[in-house]
């Protein structure tokens, strides 16, 4: 049986697979050894670090992993069960590389690693990961790792691999960056969504880790780590998988909710109505949280945000007395401007959130805690606390599938050069309005499908309305549909054209998914019963049907796409 193509499922900044067809124990031992060549001898690392969440594949293909990582003559410390701000928090403080097992929100039969250098550094495409897959996959096709993983050779002794708990740590050091003790009583849910946030929150915001009780009541949903998800997906940027926190913060009549993603390395809040707070306007909380303290210490702040956040952000941490430095969106960009700039804090769209504090990583708990920090520092309801940082009405992401990108793009263009506005093409075509009423769209193209992605934010709703439908009807031109994904930024409360999340197959399932009649890939489409899957090959063109989320890919079932 040949190899499986690591270029399938290793992308830009991580790998996701499926199990045991793309990611296995061979696989796993191929990537580790990889990784020790590719970063961490070449870094001077002597060991690594390697974590897991809470899928059954995870232990195995982590050990697997490390016994191609030793193999090299490095030391492995395994340190089970975290989340990934949890690996990285091992990385960071033993200041070794890391691995982190773990597919997110994806299925059950989905597993992934993300890895990183010493320090929690990110290690993406152009930072090694192109070479690690090189690697890995020469490993897997020759003769001699078919044979038996003969690694590094009989030269080089085998690493020892030890295993290590570091969850007490983790805690103690996130409570040292936060202190919640002095707050007035709040109570808050949580929703972890069988992730793993049901194995850090116990610890840092309740006792588990040996640490003092806070004035926390913490109401606990779906805390059993499962990695099948049994009750809702662990995703919070689906607004679907908020509805039973949502129902549970009015039914408690708690002061907030919070809802962590599968390795619970992003946090989406919810206030005390039920209502979702924007990432923006976290962003811009604890950014501004981040630069008082900076400033009570004498020292110039910076905040990194990325393109497709709200205005509202530059315009709160300049008021603040600090400087915000825009970048393109995606972790690695982020990161690196971080670092860059030496920025205290950065935020994302996504509910992604990195501190300088935390080796310029990202980590949902801790900003889960500044919200809980600042909410419990003063009497008011948390909705009336954040009003203050969501001034305007954004559309949320809307996905278009088109024929050609850059003739839709164009057309977009020539429409916005007859308005007064400024044009950025920093990540994508920002288009910002010099006039009154404000308005500012982005429109920027997939880097791995026939996608424009488009963000619209306004001063008013009826503003962004017509900017948003003047925008889609010229991609409209070039397009086979649209999809629009949850609001991240701004307003929850204005709907986007779409058509309902569930329906929908997500971007990194359709990565994999081909069409059964021609082998090309597939984009998300609409037809007379709903939503469907598209052909992109112009020779085949047929559209087959999505059944209750789930795509029903027979070519006796399709049927052929109009020319």
């Amino acid at each position: 049986m040949s190899a499986p193509r690591l270029s399938e499922f290793i992308k830009a900044y991580d790998v996701r697979g499926l199990v045991p067809q793309q990611l296995n124990d061979d696989v796993a031992f191929a990537i580790g050894s990889a990784f020790a060549q590719v970063v961490a001898r070449p870094d001077g690392a002597s060991s690594i670090v390697v974590g897991h969440d809470m899928r059954e594949s995870s232990p195995g293909l982590s050990r697997s992993f490390a016994a191609g990582v030793a193999a090299h003559g490095l030391n492995v410390t395994l340190i089970g069960l975290c989340s990934t701000d949890g690996l990285y928090y091992a990385s960071g403080t033993l200041d070794v590389p890391g691995a982190m097992f773990t597919a997110s929100h994806n299925p059950a039969r989905y597993n992934g690693i993300k890895l990183c250098r010493s320090g929690a550094r990110p290690v993406g495409q152009d930072t090694g990961l192109g070479q690690i897959r090189d690697l890995a996959q020469a490993m897997l096709d020759s003769t001699e790792a078919a044979d038996g993983r003969d690694g590094a050779g009989a030269d080089v002794h085998a690493g020892n691999i030890k295993e290590r708990e570091v969850l007490p740590d983790y805690a103690t050091f996130l409570r040292g960056l936060v202190d919640l003790s002095g707050l007035r009583p709040l109570t808050v849910v949580v929703d972890a969504g069988n992730g793993m946030g049901g194995y850090t929150v116990p610890a840092v915001l309740g006792t588990q880790a040996g640490l003092s009780a806070l004035p926390l009541t913490v109401i606990p949903l779906y805390f059993e780590l499962d990695g099948t998800f049994p009750n809702h997906e662990a995703n919070p940027l689906n607004p679907e998988n908020l509805r039973d926190l949502q129902a549970a913060v009015v039914a408690h009549g708690a002061d907030l909710g919070l809802a962590f993603d599968g390795d619970a390395d992003r946090c989406f809040v919810v206030d005390e109505r039920g209502e979702p707070v924007s990432p923006s306007a976290i962003t811009a909380l604890v950014g501004t949280r981040e630069v008082a303290k900076e400033r009570a210490a004498g020292r110039e702040a910076t905040i990194v945000y990325n393109v497709i956040s709200s205005a509202a952000v530059p315009e709160l941490i300049s008021e603040a007395g600090a400087t915000a430095v825009r970048t393109r969106v995606g972790h690695s960009f982020i990161k690196g401007e971080m670092a860059r700039v030496n920025a205290v804090f950065g935020g994302e769209h996504s509910a992604h959130y990195y501190f300088r504090d935390f080796w310029f990583a990202d980590t949902g708990m801790l900003a889960a805690m500044h919200v809980l920090a600042a909410l419990g520092e003063q009497s008011g309801p948390l909705s009336q606390m954040v009003a203050q940082f969501s001034r305007y009405v954004a559309s949320g992401e809307i996905n278009s599938s088109v024929a050609d990108v850059q003739v839709a793009t164009a057309e977009v263009r020539a429409w916005a050069q007859s308005q007064d506005v400024e044009f950025d093409e920093l990540d994508g075509m920002t288009v910002t309005h010099n006039g009154d009423p404000m308005w500012w769209f982005n429109l920027r193209a997939s880097n791995t499908e026939p996608l424009l992605r488009l963000n619209v934010e306004a001063a008013d709703h009826s503003t962004m309305q017509r900017v948003r439908d003047d925008v889609l009807a010229m991609v409209a031109g070039d397009k086979t549909t649209e999809e629009s994904q949850p609001v991240a930024a701004g307003d929850p409360s204005v709907p986007a054209p779409s058509d309902p999340p569930a329906s929908r197959i997500e971007p990194w399932l359709r990565e994999i998914l081909r069409c059964p009649a021609c082998r090309s890939t597939l984009s998300d489409g609409f037809g007379p019963g709903g939503p469907e899957l598209h052909c992109t090959s112009s020779q085949c063109s047929r559209a087959y049907r999505i059944d209750d989320g789930i795509p029903v890919l027979l070519v006796d079932e399709s049927r052929p796409l109009a020319n």
